[in-house]
């Protein structure tokens, strides 16, 4: 099967399998584990901050970032899809009593205006007030949309005036960074925590970090463990996170441009579906509204040619390019995709 569910379906290469196995490990529970360590010291360093926190998913990294922003009862605001919102089931009020507003966005497309006109903060005794905004970059259900650093410096800058914090879920920075050329040192200064993936686009089998400085790290690290995060010998995984790091970044270019190579088949049958311009990295959606089939009943006629692909809404199709993947898969999904969608759009 041809996988483009998402970029997290990735396999550990034979070369990080050797990496892996050849890591030195200790406890780290305890600190003890050298290889996660370093990494932890890369990351934080490769954004200028003070420290990081290696973790199993990018949702806890998220949620202990945001709750170290953000005490029970006050607000942090976001794109109304963004994943925090949309795909950590609740977790900010469910864990840490967070209450969330949100803002709509075409692409989930930072304009700094939106947090801005909608953040409350200082309410007084009887409103709830903003304390932070959350930027996904790149966004995942807009399609891999960059924000543009021009937009975030100036939310920050407005922000810092109303005194709230800046959190970015930057689980697909590295396609931000090399689509766009802005340095991870450029994006980190704008905020005050981040959490980064190791297993979407870089390849690794699992791990996030979330970074920040010293204090909040110090902070969060209680309560990873106190969420079930505290984990033992993980220089194994991190070992593979500084293998994706030395070796995966700069190939996603070639993600970036099998997703548009998608796109602009799928353009050519059914333009009203995507726009390849509007295809920054490697995430491509497929609106079939207007169609009379579901995206469900176009991801069940994909899967039976072989393909693997994410019905998300009810005319909502997503297909994610990622490391494994190699130009003879793509040029099937080329061939396959825009015969089911010119079916889809036939008047019955």
């Amino acid at each position: 099967m041809i996988d483009l569910r998402s970029d997290t379906v990735t396999q550990p290469t034979a070369q990080m399998h050797e990496a892996m196995l050849h890591a030195p490990v200790g406890d780290d529970v305890y600190g003890d584990d050298p290889t996660v360590n370093s990494l932890e010291e890369r990351v934080a360093s490769m954004f200028g901050h003070e420290a990081a926190l290696f973790t199993p998913s990018g949702s806890m990294a998220n949620q202990l970032a945001i709750r170290e922003l953000v005490k029970p009862g006050e607000e942090i605001i976001t794109e109304s899809f963004a994943h925090i919102v949309r795909a950590e089931l609740g977790a900010g009020a469910a864990l840490s009593g967070i209450t969330t507003r949100t803002w709509p966005a075409t692409r989930g497309l930072l304009r700094w205006q939106d947090p801005i006109e909608l953040a409350r903060p200082d309410s007084g005794p009887y409103l709830v007030s903003t304390t932070a905004i959350a930027i996904e970059n790149t966004h995942n259900f807009g399609g891999g949309t960059i924000q543009p650093i021009e937009e975030i410096a100036q939310l920050r800058r407005e922000s810092l005036k109303l005194g709230m914090a800046m959190h970015l879920d930057g689980a697909r920075i590295w396609n931000a960074h090399v689509e766009s050329g802005v340095s991870f040192l450029e994006y980190g200064k704008h905020f005050d925590t981040i959490s980064v993936c190791l297993s979407k686009g870089l390849g690794a089998p699992v791990g996030s970090l979330m970074i920040s400085r010293k204090e909040k790290i110090a902070s969060a690290r209680v309560w990873r463990k106190r969420f079930g995060g505290g984990m033992r010998q993980i220089g194994i995984l991190a070992a593979a996170g500084h293998f994706a790091l030395d070796n995966n970044i700069l190939r996603l270019k070639d993600d970036h441009a099998r997703a548009r190579s998608i796109a602009k088949a799928a353009h050519q049958v059914a333009p009203s579906t995507v726009n390849p311009d509007e295809v920054d990295t490697n995430i491509v959606v497929i609106d079939l509204a207007g169609s009379h089939k579901s995206a469900a009943e176009v991801n069940a006629e994909l899967k039976a040619a072989g393909i693997l692909a994410s019905a998300l809404g009810p005319k909502f199709l997503r297909l994610v390019t990622h490391l494994g993947l190699d130009d003879q898969h793509v040029a099937k999904v080329n061939s396959v995709l825009p015969e089911l969608l010119d079916s889809a759009f036939k008047l019955q």
